[in-house]
């Protein structure tokens, strides 16, 4: 495996971290702003960088490279696979009505199924459902083939996500890539880091990701008295208090991001389903405790790998780049230092994160965690 990586900020010329060479039928994975993803010029200027035929194209709410994090910026991971091999197929959200299940049902019989080793999901972020969008790619699939991903961000403006395969970046894509070949060896973990607290509630009425009410309360009535003041800087303040919630007959939560708050009718609507009788929590965390959570990711996912990883795609989420501030940093710091300075770092900070849990190959969206997919040949 070769691994190329630049970056740029706007009106700067491209740093490369390794030597700049010609790379044989490569994946190319484009992460940036999403202002900059929207200019045409900035498209052209990336093209002619990296003259090769499979860009993927992501807006993000931070860009990943090595134990570096960017805004503002355009960052480009270049991987030609020395035996393996990859397929990439896209859809648009806006072609299936927003129904997500039934564009990931179409996404994955799209996709060649012999010798098929891994998926990567890049999702549009705004307003696809993550855990229709599983469910959909999941339906007809075999479970062994483990899918992990992220869902397109735009720092912390919550406006519109793009993404796009080969033509410039637009709003609803969702981009599929697989992953084939013996010579993979593809591992993965999501964990977080976040400690709920307060009393431990039941979801009485939501419909998909809209919560309604908690206990019969008013949902965002009930989540205003525990915020206090910062319930004024609501929908950004709920960044920083997700909540946890625990589907009725399942043992393991997911948290959930508040995306954005309805007065109206005082509904929250998240960033993946909340399915009434699940029990719920709010939940804050720790500069500390997030660092935390991403060394403990890295190590679940180094956990019985026969080889070094060469690559690790890092997808963390908006609301833990918000918490850490100035020290966002050390989270990735962390996670160089169980997967080792060998391995090349790329991703991006998300709207949502796609894992199985640990020991599981279902997958599932969460919010608030290090997400990371570890590869080598």
């Amino acid at each position: 495996m070769k691994i190329i990586q630049a970056y740029k900020q706007a009106n700067t010329s491209w740093y490369y971290f390794q030597k700049k060479i010609l790379l044989k039928n490569p994946l190319v994975l484009v992460f940036g702003n999403r202002y900059l993803l929207e200019q045409s010029e900035v498209i052209e200027e990336i093209r002619n960088e990296f003259p090769y035929t499979d860009l993927v194209f992501g807006s993000t709410s931070g860009e990943i490279i090595g134990c570096s994090v960017y805004d503002q910026s355009i960052s480009v991971t270049v991987i030609e696979f020395e035996k393996a091999h990859f397929v990439i197929e896209r859809e648009n959200i806006f072609n299936f009505n927003k129904n997500a299940t039934k564009l990931g049902q179409t996404l994955y019989n799209k996709i060649p199924k012999q010798g098929l080793k891994h998926l990567f999901v890049l999702s549009e972020g705004s307003f696809v459902n993550g855990d229709s969008l599983i469910t959909g790619l999941e339906t007809n699939g075999d479970l062994k083939t483990s899918i992990t991903g992220g869902m397109c961000g735009d720092d912390a403006r919550f406006e519109k996500t793009i993404a796009s395969y080969k033509e410039n970046p637009k709003e609803g894509e969702v981009i599929l890539i697989g992953f084939y070949g013996e010579s993979l060896e593809v591992s993965y973990a999501s964990f977080g880091g976040w400690i709920p607290f307060g009393p431990e509630r039941i979801i009485t009425k939501s419909q998909d990701n809209i919560l309604y009410e908690i206990d019969g309360q008013p949902a965002l009535d009930l989540y205003k008295k525990y915020l206090g003041d910062k319930s004024n800087e609501l929908p950004q303040a709920s960044l920083l208090y997700p909540l946890n919630v625990t589907p009725k007959g399942k043992k393991e939560a997911v948290v959930r991001t508040i995306l954005n708050i309805n007065t109206a009718d005082q509904s929250m609507i998240l960033a993946g389903d909340v399915p009434e009788n699940a029990r719920v929590q709010l939940m804050m965390a720790s500069v500390d405790g997030i660092a935390q959570g991403a060394q403990i990711a890295a190590r679940l996912a180094m956990n019985q790998r026969a080889a070094p990883p060469q690559l690790a795609l890092l997808v963390s989420c908006i609301g833990r780049k918000l918490v850490m501030n100035q020290r966002v940093e050390e989270e990735l710091e962390q996670v160089q230092e169980i997967i080792g300075d060998t391995t090349a770092m790329a991703g991006f900070y998300s709207y949502g994160e796609m894992a199985p849990f640990n020991g599981s190959t279902s997958c599932e969206l969460h919010n608030q965690t290090m997400t990371l997919t570890l590869i080598s040949e």
